[in-house]
């Protein structure tokens, strides 16, 4: 009898989880439902499934609203019914057009108006829910006769009283109002809570017409969904066998191009793989895939394939991957076998300049109505909750801020405070708004609007209203379009190389991109700064710990650095057993069989599986949870706890001691969600190894592409100083050289205008058009007579140097651009056909320190250019020693002068300390470790250059200082100002990358504890 029941899914309306709404219904006796969540369908298949549970008959529809205002409620009688509600809010939501007032005409679905919506006449679909407090009304004669036409009307919002006060606040949130503002037709009537089935139909006992045209209207509701039907598209020529037929040629041209004819491993691969992929009716899934990288290689762009993807063969010779699944021993088991239901999955990344146009191919390619982006529920975080709420009881802005960035014992302790804390609380890890999936694109087989409404936000893709787990649940696997910095590193490379050098570089030629020889040495000394996944201080010092030499030794770095492998301590034995291979034992055999190659240490979620089954005996199916579960994937923390019942009762079984068999299972949980498949991990290393090639070979080209990309790790700065140091030199921003992004001229790098934080982007464009349309500039004059600039933007330019050419300096210029700008006309300009002669001005000659230009671009772009930091330093001295002394002094305590690159916080048990990156005053870097005790006395004071007092650890090979002192040292007085105070102000403008990492402390080394010796059964 219940025809409007809201989940929390009606977005800042309901209150109740969709769970706990399946168990009230059972509660309260109620054999069938309707969920009619606002404007939105994101809950109906949990909800089929959930009462499908406990023998509830399912109605799924929806609640129509425009604005805050009850539009009526539409309910379902098939999945057509379903799509024609889908359709028309689909059709509302893209033109923005208001919901009409009245529903249209439905062929499969139940109108129920409210009783002050109703419209004066209905259709035969169409009937009026009157609420159990509005029976009094039938006795009126207009309602009386319509008696015929009306169902019960109970709508379901909230549970207590504590719940209606939550859906208030909720709605004030939505409204963006403070609690006392909202008015009665904001939010719901007090009303609206499940009652016992029982007391329900009492209250309509004296209406028996409106009991049973209820029962009509549900008797009519049949939408049935099965949930193991694949919806992806199926068929990318017409049918199964085409498909197949394609595919196979496909891959046996492949098969030719990456291994020649005579590789009978590689054809027998190919061979099983095409089995399997068409027994699982699978080949219009990677010839979709393919075809999207077809497209993408005919307009010239690059990109990665990875994932799990990469341990087909087919996939390799197809050209989707660069990872060979036979040089890596990748078994295709692990992305694809007969077991597995749902199509397999492929990441596939680009340039962020290049996604949208991939994209827009996909749309086009297969139909507007059969693509869509998959949805993500945006939640209600910690720091936004005490935000909303907090607003909504009227708090002002710097106690909102206080309640966000504390934890809650460090919150006032006021009435309104507790308040704010209490409901605050209930509304963690509420759905607050809907979004769009970062990557995941739905193709379906039929219109997705037969699934879904669809949502345009502004980035101009449409989005289904559920996540990628309902997605998944109901038989659609999501294409992964992903972009990411890297490639736009590798890819403006090579047009930067070929338009400079006039070399075109092949980064695909393996023997580039995988163990090139002066590239790994780069590779074991750390000189990574720039390339994609290795630049991190933390990737650097693993590097050089491993003394990483190689691919392969490249591919299990990538994975070890994530933050499972290194919270069980895997890292560090990895580390001591890849440095000391000859001083450990296998703990068990299994391990040397299973993970000989990674010393016995599990590193990728295949080495997890393999031990699961190998040395526990689990059966298979419970080893595809642990890969979910370790992949975020794994929703059911049931099923988990279930594996590992089921783990610790198959050692036992098998005689393992209960101590190892603890251990091993404690390094499988801190998996959870951060280790990397073995072939993801090669993909990365790939492309690793492509960008470091371009550094080795060709620095300053790849700098610049790195700046352009806007970075990766490091600020700006960062990257202009690894050009510096490979002998670029470096120009500041010219109207005649710059463009809008940083240019090369041989081994001359200029920096774009959009490094220049005051400039407007428009203008800088502008400045470039007008260039290459009419010529260069010939003078500040005739530049302001061709570019709408005002005086403040002239200033800047100035300040930078944009007009040295010109041979005057810059108080001359200043000068100039004053009297010319002061009586300028803008109509004037670009009226004259032949321009009059330059005025020649007689200019006083102002002295200007050598320091000034420096001062002037910290201002302007956050560093200098025309010196180094150290230059501007008081003190002369220069520290004791250097980075390249560091090895050579293990246990000394050294003293160092260096400018602070970056600083990452990380949590220990003794309190936060600090990891810092710095470069000392020959450019080279080196790090060093801040512990809390040495931070309370001498913190950081910003960016800057810093005397280091401290003593050096090297581990394996890797050199760190543990600094005892530190103190910031003072520029000299900036002479561009002469009053004291603001003399030293542009050195608080230097800048420093300052990164955090929230996780539980790293392990120490006692603590880790792994076997180094075999333990017997």
């Amino acid at each position: 009898m219940y025809l409007n029941c809201h989940s929390f899914h009606s977005l800042r309306y309901g209150t109740i989880p969709l769970e706990e709404l399946i168990g009230q219904a059972v509660n309260c006796g109620v054999k069938a439902m309707a969920l009619t969540d606002i404007n939105t369908v994101t809950g109906i298949y949990d909800f089929i499934k959930g009462c499908n549970a406990v023998d509830i008959k399912p109605i799924v529809g929806m609640e129509f609203r425009c604005g805050h205002q009850l539009r009526y409620i539409g309910l379902a009688k098939n999945s057509n019914g379903l799509a024609e509600m889908n359709r028309f809010l689909t059709a509302h939501n893209f033109s923005g057009e208001p919901l009409p007032i009245t529903a249209p005409e439905f062929n499969d679905v139940s109108i129920v108006y409210s009783l002050e919506q109703a419209p004066a006449t209905l259709m035969e679909n169409e009937y009026i829910g009157i609420r159990p407090e509005e029976l009094p009304k039938l006795f009126l004669l207009e309602w009386k006769n319509k008696i015929s036409k009306m169902v019960i009307f109970q709508p379901v919002t909230f549970r207590t009283k504590r719940e209606f006060n939550l859906h208030k606040i909720l709605r004030a949130i939505d409204t963006n109002s403070i609690l006392s503002k909202l008015t009665s037709s904001d939010y719901c009537k007090t009303s609206e809570v499940m009652l016992p089935l029982e007391s329900l139909l009492q209250a309509y006992e004296e209406y028996p017409e409106i009991i049973s045209n209820t029962q009509k209207v549900m008797e009519a509701c049949n939408f049935k969904f099965e949930f193991n039907t694949p919806r992806n598209k199926k068929f990318y020529t017409t049918n199964q066998q085409r498909d197949l037929a394609l595919l196979t040629t496909l891959a046996y041209q492949g098969l030719l191009w990456r291994y020649g004819k005579e590789n009978i491993l590689a054809k027998a691969r190919v061979e099983k793989e095409l089995k399997v992929i068409d027994q699982l009716q699978f080949s219009g899934y990677f010839l979709i895939t393919w075809d999207i990288i077809r497209y993408s290689n005919s307009r010239g762009f690059m990109h990665i394939g990875r994932g799990s993807g990469a341990n087909s063969i087919v996939a390799y010779c197809l050209g989707i991957t660069d990872i060979c699944p036979l040089e890596l021993d990748l078994y295709f088991e692990r992305f694809l076998n007969l077991n597995r239901k749902s199509p397999p999955d492929f990441d596939i990344d680009w340039s962020w300049k290049e996604r949208d146009v991939i994209l827009e191919y996909i749309f086009n390619r297969y139909g507007a109505d059969h693509v869509a982006f998959c949805g993500t529920n945006v939640e209600f975080k910690y720091r936004s909750i005490f935000r909303e709420v907090g607003k909504v009881f009227g708090l002002p802005k710097e106690e909102l801020d206080r309640l966000a960035k504390n934890p809650m014992k460090l919150h006032d302790s006021n009435s309104i405070v507790k308040l704010v804390q209490e409901y605050g609380m209930l509304l963690e890890r509420y759905p607050n708004q809907r979004s769009m999936h970062s990557c995941g694109i739905i193709i379906s087989e039929e219109p997705i609007t037969n699934y879904t409404p669809l949502e345009m936000p502004p980035k101009g893709f449409p989005i289904v209203l559920f996540d990628m787990h309902i997605a998944e649940d109901i038989g659609f696997e999501k294409f992964d379009i992903l972009s990411q910095r890297g490639i736009g590193h590798i890819d403006d490379s090579m047009k930067l190389i070929e338009k400079n050098r006039g070399i075109r570089v092949n980064i695909r030629d393996t023997s580039l991109s995988k163990d090139e020889a002066l590239a790994n040495v780069y590779l074991a000394q750390g000189k990574t700064i720039g390339c994609f996944y290795i630049e991190s201080p933390a990737m650097r010092g693993l590097l050089r710990r491993l003394k990483c030499d190689n691919y392969k030794t490249l591919v299990a770095a990538s994975s070890i650095i994530r933050p499972g492998v290194a919270q069980s301590g895997m890292m560090k034995e990895y580390i001591f057993r890849h440095n000391h291979p000859d001083r450990f034992e296998y703990f068990h055999e299994v391990f040397k069989q299973q993970l000989g190659e990674t010393y016995g240490i599990m590193v990728y979620q295949e080495d997890v599986i393999k031990i699961a089954l190998h040395y526990g005996g689990l059966p298979a199916a419970d080893g595809d949870i642990l890969r979910r579960a370790m992949s975020g994937k794994g929703r059911s923390k049931e099923a988990l706890q279930k594996v590992k019942d089921n783990f610790f009762a198959c050692c036992a079984q098998k005689g393992h001691p209960l101590a190892l068999s603890e251990e091993i299972y404690r390094q499988i949980e801190s998996f959870a969600g951060y280790s990397f498949c073995k072939a993801h991990s090669a993909s990365y290393a790939v492309e690793s190894y492509q960008s470091l090639y371009l550094k080795v070979y060709y620095p300053i080209e790849f700098m610049v592409a790195v700046i352009n990309n806007q970075g990766g790790f490091y600020r700006t700065e960062v990257y202009v100083h690894e050009a510096r140091m490979a002998g670029a030199t470096i120009n500041n921003p010219c109207v005649n050289k710059s463009e809008y992004e940083t240019t090369l001229y041989g081994t001359d790098v200029y920096l774009g205008f959009m490094h220049l934080q005051s400039l407007e982007s428009k203008m800088a464009y502008f400045i470039v058009s007008d260039r290459n349309k009419n010529g260069d500039f010939q003078s500040l004059e005739d530049f302001i007579n061709r570019i709408p600039m005002g005086i403040e933007g002239i200033k800047i330019l100035i300040f930078i140097g944009a007009f040295r050419f010109t041979g005057k300096s810059k108080n001359q210029l200043l000068v100039i651009a004053s009297l010319l700008l002061n009586n300028f006309k803008p109509e004037n300009r670009n009226l004259l056909l032949i321009q009059e002669p330059v005025k020649e001005y007689k200019l006083p000659t102002l002295e200007r320190s050598q320091f000034e230009d420096a001062f002037d671009e910290i201002e302007l772009l956050s560093f200098p250019v025309s010196c180094t930091p150290f230059d501007l330093l008081q003190t002369k001295s220069r520290g004791d020693i250097m980075a390249k002394d560091l090895l050579a002094c293990h246990k000394k305590q050294v003293r160092m002068l260096a400018y602070l690159i970056s600083r990452k916080q990380v949590p220990t048990k003794r309190g936060t300390m600090y990891f810092g990156t710095w470069i000392d005053h020959e450019g080279s870097y080196f790090d060093t470790a801040h512990f809390p005790d040495s931070l309370s006395q001498y913190p950081f004071l910003g960016g800057g250059c810093y005397l280091l007092l401290g003593t050096v650890e090297v581990d394996f090979h890797f050199p760190t200082i543990t600094i005892t002192k530190m103190a910031k040292m003072p520029f000299i007085a900036d002479p561009r100002y002469m009053d004291s105070k603001d003399q030293f102000k542009t050195q608080s403008q230097i800048k420093e990358d300052v990164s955090s990492t929230h996780r539980a402390p790293y392990p120490q080394g006692h603590e880790i504890n792994i076997p180094r010796h075999k333990m017997h059964s």
